[in-house]
């Protein structure tokens, strides 16, 4: 068992409290497995403990109004606003989420974006989780009660979306997230579960999402950091809404480089997993600096020309919210506590590229093709149709996030695919300037022809090669969820993967 990471601003983890409902039937009594869980309790404590840091003793300033009543809150979270006195009809919503130790009330008091929101016109919902949830204060983007679709704190912030719609009338289509460290991950967490509900996101020294699902891996990936290919990456989202078909949302990576909590690894997985999921290169478009301490700014842009990704590397910085007091148009926040660190203001860059800064994309471009579906597939081919778009001087085809075409008609066979490959699908209308519209809804389809594919490794290889997931310590095929046994390189198992990405157990019957 590793010897928990001591450092003064690093996110803890805890075991979950007991639901309100009361404590589950005691199973009968195994003293070895009353030892183990008093091991991984200690644990955890300890994590809680060592990385918690001196409490933050910051004066409060702006001024939250509480929220109640906005849903079943499954996930037993608050509600806080931040509401400018001066805002547009139908405003655009930014959720924060704090980092462990923290409050919402601290995060706005440091982080700046209430004074971005007063510049701008925006509408902050400050999301927060209690020490009844875990023993730090830390959002559970870990817990799988907490981190799936309709569940624990994750279905709460999804709530918190709709209340801030229905009672202030925030605009739907408007509606982004941030959040530090734990609250980075949980950023991740909505991210993937909801990008029928966020439009972009910002993590900061945050975790990529499908990282973790109990308090020990969490810890892994905190520090040293996970290696999986962008490809394994983007499966774990898409496996967070499998029926998702629309595009996914834009994401902003923040990180120190001399994070040694969450280590900047972290942010290159994060790009790994957002540039794939666009169909994107892990090779920036264009690299330059911003800020006054020159702050490494990578852009990864779509074919539409819109930033798609990016990824700031502070020099210099800890584990900590970015912030660069003053009152200057480019500066904002407060170093009056642990975890915010003068280098730059990242609210201001992050309410920029969310487009809350009036750079947000032309609304009168044509609008996104609709109908989008197969005509037919080969070994080698795949048919595409899709409603025609008025005034549309033609359209672009887009494959895998890159164009491939431009066409007259709306119609496209896409050839010279390998047989039994998946593609993404997605077309724009472009008008007579050869300018592109919105783009369709996202279209995922196969080629034929294909034989499966088969594995034979441990569990534990199994599940660091992205084919299986871990929970309360056993191992989980993907897509199919059968139960393969202990998480463990003791246990051998042969997995057949058929479609891509879907696994099944397939021990002795798998060519």
């Amino acid at each position: 068992m590793r010897t928990p990471f001591r450092g003064p601003d690093a996110p803890p983890f805890r075991v979950p409290a007991p639901t309100p409902a009361g404590p589950a039937p005691r199973p009968a009594r195994r003293p070895w497995r009353g030892l183990l869980s008093r091991l991984v309790a200690v644990v955890a404590l300890a994590l809680a403990a060592s990385l918690a840091g001196p409490a933050p003793t910051a004066q409060a300033a702006v001024g939250l109004t509480q929220v109640t009543g906005f849903g079943s809150n499954p996930g037993r979270l608050n509600m806080y606003v931040y509401r400018p006195d001066s805002l547009p009809a139908d405003p655009p919503v930014v959720f924060a989420l704090h980092g462990c130790s923290q409050s919402a009330q601290l995060y706005a008091d440091n982080s700046g974006l209430p004074e971005i929101a007063d510049r701008l016109g925006f509408l902050v919902v400050f999301a927060e989780t209690t020490s009844a949830n875990n023993l730090s204060k830390c959002f559970n983007f870990f817990e799988p009660a907490d981190n799936r679709r309709g569940q624990g704190e994750a279905a709460s912030i999804r709530q918190m979306a709709s209340h801030a719609v229905s009672a202030y009338g925030a605009d739907p289509d408007r509606t982004y997230i941030t959040g530090l460290s734990a609250g980075g991950g949980m950023t991740s967490v909505m991210l993937a579960t909801y990008p029928d509900v966020f439009r972009a996101g910002a993590v900061v020294a945050g975790l990529p999402y499908g990282c973790a699902d109990d308090v020990m891996t969490a810890y892994t990936c905190m520090s040293p950091g996970v290696d999986r290919t962008p490809a394994q990456w983007a499966q774990e989202v898409r496996d967070a809404h499998p029926s998702w078909s629309g595009p996914w949302p834009r994401v902003a990576v923040w990180h120190g480089d001399r994070d040694t909590t969450v280590v900047p690894r972290n942010a290159e997985e994060l790009r790994d997993q957002w540039t794939a999921l666009h169909g994107l290169s892990q090779t920036p478009t264009r690299t330059s600096v911003i800020g006054p301490d020159d702050t490494r700014h990578d852009e990864y842009v779509a074919a539409d020309g819109t930033v798609a990704v990016e990824v700031n590397r502070v020099p210099g910085m800890g584990h900590a919210t970015p912030v660069d007091p003053g009152t200057g148009p480019e500066q904002c926040g407060s170093t009056g506590t642990v975890n915010f660190a003068k280098s730059i203001c990242s609210s201001h860059w992050i309410a920029r590229f969310f487009g809350l800064d009036g750079s947000d994309p032309d609304p009168e471009r044509l609008p996104a093709p609709t109908g989008l579906a197969t005509t037919g597939v080969t070994d080698t081919s795949i048919g595409l149709t899709w409603n025609a778009v008025d005034t549309a001087a033609d359209y672009t085809v887009y494959r895998d996030g890159a164009p491939v075409t431009t066409v007259d008609t709306p119609s496209y066979t896409d050839t010279g695919l390998a047989p039994g490959s998946t593609h993404t699908y997605a077309v724009a209308a472009r008008d007579a300037d050869g300018r592109p519209g919105d783009r369709s809804t996202l279209l995922t389809a196969r080629t034929t022809g294909a034989t499966a594919a088969c594995w034979t490794a441990s569990n534990y290889a199994h599940v660091q090669a992205g084919r299986a997931t871990v929970s309360g310590g056993y191992t989980y095929a993907k897509g199919s969820q059968q139960n393969m046994g202990l998480y463990n390189v003791f246990v051998t198992r042969t997995l057949k993967e058929s479609p891509a990405g879907h696994f099944t157990v397939a021990d002795g019957n798998c060519p």
